[in-house]
């Protein structure tokens, strides 16, 4: 099986004798999930290439600079879902999101001269302070679901792989180095960087060059339409050094005559740095030799451009360099923006505003379907409605189902993120790498320093004994299906309007979970690994019972802050934050917690309230009855609730699949988390009366 696209291909390799395995090669040479090309795919179609691969083992061959991280996190699932074992060969470079691809390799080889760069994942932003806080908060939800990748191949603990993940630095790595940090295991033979080259020149047109970049970054070229070569056509030589590559003598060069294509390619590759002082001169320099060669040419650029920069490694410069939207991703853009203003789905600001310019406002389903077909290249004169519905969304390779996917995914998410939430506000945010339970660890303490004695005898301490408490995620999710004839009714409600109801679905059932938790044991919460309820006399965070008053109040405060470290050798001294209540008990809470002066004094004489402002927040909440109340100390002080999140993805995700059993489309909204307590020392509670 062989992919035609650009960016990658698969070649099922033969069975080299009876009883060997067979071995699949996957080619990742060019921009992951490259959408610049005009016939460029994403990930979509190599994840489906991928599990239909029938190998015993994988080669998975790398030489990109990376791209697009959500294409990249779908190929990483892809890889480690397939029951073969996946052998990652570093060609050349594998850079950014390619890097994270390398980390699926259950063993990971790496050219003696090739290279490794590791680094946040980063974006363009406009608007408002809220969208541009907005997209950092994405950001960094992507390094959290990357890190544990990084950490699990390197062996690093996940902070440390958080931490490359988001200093804002680029992070680079020789063989050597990749192995010493345990993102690579073996090093092996080098490669020729014309050979490189030749599988596949790097488009470069659509960056924008940075004056800080360095001259690592491979010049652009059109893309070259033979197939990547075998492995065993790539020749072992060392990769020429870009800075004293000039003071080098050059090989003999056979005799040569560039094509008018070929001389096309040159001016390509120059034309990202025309600005660049010395690179004019240089183009018209050898496109007056007709014998120098394509690799020679780009050899002599590199050089070029790499002048008074100094060389790419972890001490020095690295190469910078910004991705700008093309026509097609802005028109998509554009579609669903459009499709959510008609469906009444709110949206940003920015988004608003640009609706009065948007070519597709007013455009109906089957429009879209119809410029979906025509962007594919595919007429539509002669069809009728369903056959134009057919074509762009069940039968065809056009961008309608990818269309409907991103308006639906983009509803679910307003849905989910603009629910009536008050989880967040006392529980603490975890993430997990797996569905395994995960530990939560409490370490003891040594308690005070022992005296030593006259003749200078230290005293041997035990090391003491800690506490864990676990958490594991589950999934739940939904299907809808999208039927042909809603599109051609033109029904938004039947997709916009049902995600979004499933993202409120998602966000209840997130919520539901938390106080059903709390709930337990007549609202004493879930039992403990000790065998005690979270909230028990053994515990001490149970206090005398009392309704809603100052004094009450500050008898919860005591009772909190009485709590002792897991070994028992000193107080924690923990603070209220946080004020859980029956919604019946809101008004007076925060008439408490805001007064100046004790508002049950019964002859007004200004006693001051010792309680004003001890709650930075007072939640209520009608999934509470009676009048139990609940005390938290802040959540990233002392957790005692926990809810984790599958990669710390915590919004839905939305999945799409093309019908077979139903005559139209399948989507999946599935969200993966889990809820556990984990310790008790950090809230109370009081029965109320």
């Amino acid at each position: 099986m062989t992919s035609q696209n650009k960016w990658y291909e698969i070649k099922a390799m033969a069975q080299q004798g009876d009883g060997a395995p067979v071995v699949a090669e996957i080619y990742v040479y060019g921009n992951i999930g490259d959408r610049w090309n005009e016939d460029g795919v994403i990930a979509s179609e190599m994840v489906r290439d991928i599990a239909a691969l029938e190998a015993d083992e994988i080669t998975l061959r790398i030489n990109s600079y990376g791209g697009s991280v959500t294409d990249g996190l779908a190929i990483y699932n892809a890889l480690k879902r397939h029951p073969a074992p996946v052998h990652v060969q570093v060609d050349g470079v594998a850079i950014s999101c390619a890097s994270y691809l390398a980390m699926a390799g259950d063993t990971v080889t790496m050219a003696r001269n090739a290279q490794m760069m590791i680094h946040a994942p980063w974006s363009f932003a406009g608007g408002n302070s809220a969208d541009l806080r907005e997209m950092a908060d994405i950001l960094d939800r992507y390094a959290k679901s990357m890190a544990s990748a990084y950490a699990d191949k390197s062996g690093k603990t996940y902070e440390q792989a958080l931490a490359i993940l988001t200093d804002g630095k680029d992070h680079w790595f020789s063989a050597d180095e990749a192995v010493a940090e345990g993102f690579a295991d073996a090093i092996g033979a080098e490669v020729d960087a014309a050979a490189a080259l030749a599988v596949n020149s790097f488009d470069l047109s659509r960056f924008r060059p940075s004056a800080s970049a360095a001259p690592a970054a491979v010049p652009a070229a059109t893309p070259v339409s033979q197939p990547p070569a075998a492995v065993g056509n790539i020749q072992e030589h060392s990769m020429p050094d870009p800075v004293n590559a000039a003071a080098q003598p050059a090989a003999p060069a056979a005799p040569f005559a560039r094509t008018k294509e070929m001389n096309l390619q040159v001016l390509a590759s120059f034309k990202p740095f025309e600005a660049k002082p010395g690179v004019q001169a240089l183009k018209d320099e050898v496109l007056a030799d007709p014998s120098l060669t394509l690799e020679q040419i780009q050899s002599r650029l590199l050089v070029e451009i790499g002048k008074d920069n100094a060389p790419a490694n972890p001490q020095g410069a690295h190469p910078n360099v910004q991705t700008v939207a093309d026509e097609a991703d802005k028109q998509r853009a554009a579609i669903s923006a459009a499709l959510l203003a008609r469906a009444g789905v709110e949206q940003d600001a920015k988004a608003r505003a640009a609706l009065s310019a948007n070519p597709f406002r007013g455009h109906k389903l089957l429009d879209v379907a119809r410029a979906s077909l025509a962007r594919a290249g595919r007429s539509t004169d002669g069809m009728d409605q369903m056959q134009i519905v057919a074509a762009a969304f069940t039968q065809g390779t056009s961008d309608f189902p990818i269309l409907l996917e991103t308006t639906m995914h983009k509803a679910l998410q307003a849905a989910y993120a603009t629910a009536a939430l008050t989880w967040q506000r006392f529980c603490a945010t975890g993430t997990v790498s797996d569905f395994r339970a995960h530990n939560r660890y409490r370490l003891g303490s040594f308690g005070n320093l022992d005296a030593v004695n006259e003749l200078g005898e230290y005293i041997n301490k035990s090391i003491p004994d800690g506490e864990k408490a676990s958490i594991q995620a589950a999934t739940k999710g939904n299907i809808i299906n999208i039927s042909r004839q809603a599109i051609i009714n033109d029904d938004l409600g039947a997709f916009v309007g049902l995600s979004a109801m499933l993202g409120r679905a998602a966000a209840r059932t997130v919520e539901s979970d938390v106080y059903a938790l709390l709930a337990l044991n007549n609202g004493l919460g879930p039992t403990m690994a000790d065998g005690y309820a979270l909230f028990s006399a053994n515990h001490g965070n149970i206090s005398t019972a009392a309704a809603l008053s100052m004094a009450a109040i500050d008898a919860d405060r005591v009772t909190m802050a009485l709590q002792k470290d897991v070994s028992g050798n000193d107080y924690l001294d923990l603070r209220p934050a946080v004020l859980l209540v029956p919604l019946g008990l809101g008004g007076t809470a925060r008439t408490i917690n805001g007064a100046l002066y004790d508002p049950d004094t019964a002859n007004k004489l200004q006693r001051p309230n010792m309680v004003n402002g001890l709650f930075r927040d007072i939640v209520d909440t009608p999934r509470l009855s009676g009048t139990r109340r609940y005390v938290f100390a802040d959540a990233m002080e002392a957790p005692v609730l926990e809810v984790a999140f599958l990669d710390g993805a915590q919004t839905p995700y939305l999945e799409l699949q093309n019908g077979f059993d139903v005559d139209g489309g399948r989507y999946k909204v599935r969200l993966d988390y889990g809820v556990a307590a984990v310790d008790y020392r950090g809230a109370v509670t009081n029965a109320g009366a």
